[in-house]
């Protein structure tokens, strides 16, 4: 959780002539930026959120991560059932692929 005197560096920074990317994740909705008592969407201050581009990201569905498991063991040298690999799947649709 950043705060009101993180943002300012951040600004900062992307006004520098290095023109960084920068990369923020949350789940927050509105709520206060920490240091203050302004509330925000994503407790960000709206003039750094009017220079962002918001990504939603999804959950992977049931096929995806079979897929993905699949072609992590192929890239591994693992051989694994059909069985197995549903079974994961199932595994990691109800939890995470962590």
């Amino acid at each position: 959780m950043l705060d009101i005197e993180c943002f300012t560096y951040l600004n900062k920074a992307l006004e520098s002539t290095l023109a960084p990317i920068l990369i923020m994740a949350t789940n927050r909705g509105v709520s206060n930026i920490k240091g203050t008592n302004i509330k925000s969407p994503h407790g960000c201050p709206i003039d750094l959120l009017d220079r962002t581009l918001i990504i939603r990201t999804m959950p992977y569905n049931l096929e995806e991560i079979v897929s993905i498991v699949n072609v992590r063991a192929e890239t591994e040298g693992i051989n694994i059932t059909n069985e197995a690999l549903c079974k994961l799947g199932e595994i990691g649709s109800s939890t995470s692929l962590r």
